[in-house]
């Protein structure tokens, strides 16, 4: 296995990348989520084969709450010349913000704030009292599913059916580290459709899982089947649904501090434009985004494109970079659905030629951030969580040289 410590020093790697005279953009994508979490994947060898049918070059690990996949994927990394990127993902509750009725980057609950950190030490490390935060929440939101689990097993027998559903077959086969809504999901959809061949028993079952809704879902889909499931069943409104206990939160405070303490850099998700342009309270004026993002010591932002529209898109990303912003971009890869790893817009639209070097530069400045802190010094950020610098370009250029290096 690689490890960036054993790259050669600043100096001599700047000098080593301007004698390859070498300044391609590369195709990267820094944020997909595995089944360490829930992913579209099967495995972490699946990702990688997809990478190298599409000439990926940098992929960003970055699963909720944890790192637990961080070894392997170094090692299908590091075997298939693609470098690395160590990420993870949060939801933090803000509670002014929930009282003020503000919609942050979750556009249905007020306050639920994503966040994302951005390389991540590895081999991973985190300190006390930052560990027993993380698992405490952990715990809290293994709590939240099982409870789910109990309640949808419930609603099966009441439709006398003969379908079990338990959180111990749904680790056996369907989940690595942690269970979420989405497999409890795919569990109810491979079984039900295991059991009923026929489209027309099949909507008959859903719509007696949905209490009498008749399901309006792709049935030739396990994508659509799973999400309306998920949407029908187990989200606010749904019978199975189970609201989350104030303790499977961290503050936003809370989970800045973890994400430094593994070396990470806090990044927070944009949402950004939806299909009719619009934004969330938060987010729909961007000089006032930039100004609370720094207020709230976040120096770098991350898009999933396939939700926005490239003009939209563009207008902000490039705002928040020309403003010495980090910006990213990936895949997310959350949902059933199998999407390419190359970073698209919504509609299927690529992304242009700027904002293509943009998505390396970014990922170029994650790559130097792990490898300065790999080699013990500061990175984009101080330990305590301000800039080192004010300038991006540095971090690109290093970055550069890191990446050029690992895969050379």
């Amino acid at each position: 296995m690689k490890n960036l410590s054993t790259l050669p020093d600043k100096t001599e790697l700047l000098a080593w990348q301007k004698a390859q005279g070498n300044n391609d953009i590369l195709k990267v994508n820094a944020h997909i989520h595995t089944p360490y979490s829930f992913s579209a994947f099967k495995n972490i060898s699946q990702i990688f084969e997809m990478a190298q049918q599409e000439k990926i070059k940098a992929l960003g690990i970055n699963d909720f709450y944890t790192t637990d996949g961080y070894e392997e994927f170094n090692e299908q990394a590091h075997k298939n010349k693609v470098f690395p990127l160590f990420n993870i993902e949060f939801i933090a509750l803000n509670v002014d913000d929930q009282k003020k009725g503000l919609k942050v980057n979750d556009p249905g609950n007020p306050g639920r704030t994503y966040l994302s950190g951005k390389g991540l030490s590895f081999p991973p490390k985190l300190d006390e009292p930052f560990a027993s935060q993380l698992n405490a929440v952990k715990a809290e939101t293994l709590k939240q599913v099982e409870a789910m689990v109990l309640k949808v097993q419930h609603i099966l027998t009441e439709m006398g059916s003969d379908i079990k559903i338990t959180m111990a077959e749904i680790f056996e086969k369907y989940a690595v580290d942690q269970v979420r809504e989405r497999h409890i999901a795919k569990i109810i959809r491979v079984k039900a459709f295991d059991k009923y061949t026929s489209s027309g028993d099949r909507k008959v079952f859903l719509e007696e899982l949905y209490g009498g809704k008749a399901s309006i879902a792709d049935l030739n889909d396990n994508s659509s089947v799973e999400n309306e499931i998920r949407g029908m069943l187990l989200k606010a409104g749904g019978s199975a649904f189970v609201e989350e206990d104030p303790k499977a939160f961290l503050s936003v405070p809370e989970v800045k501090a973890i994400i430094l303490n593994a070396g990470g850099i806090p990044t927070y998700p944009l949402l950004a434009d939806n299909a009719k342009d619009e934004y969330t309270d938060f987010e729909n004026d961007k000089e006032k985004l930039l100004k609370d993002l720094k207020a709230r010591g976040i120096y770098s932002i991350e898009f999933i494109p396939n939700r926005n529209g490239l003009k939209l898109l563009k207008e902000y990303a490039r705002f928040f970079w020309d403003n010495e912003i980090l910006v990213t971009f990936g895949t997310e890869h959350n949902t059933p659905e199998m999407i390419p790893l190359t970073i698209e817009t919504r509609g299927h639209v690529d992304l242009d030629d700027d904002l293509k070097e943009l998505s390396y530069q970014g990922a170029c400045v994650v790559a130097a951030h792990q490898y300065l802190m790999a080699k013990g010094q500061a990175g984009f950020l101080k330990p305590n969580g301000e800039r080192n610098g004010d300038s991006l370009q540095h971090f690109v250029e290093l970055g550069h040289a890191v990446i050029s290096k690992y895969l050379a």
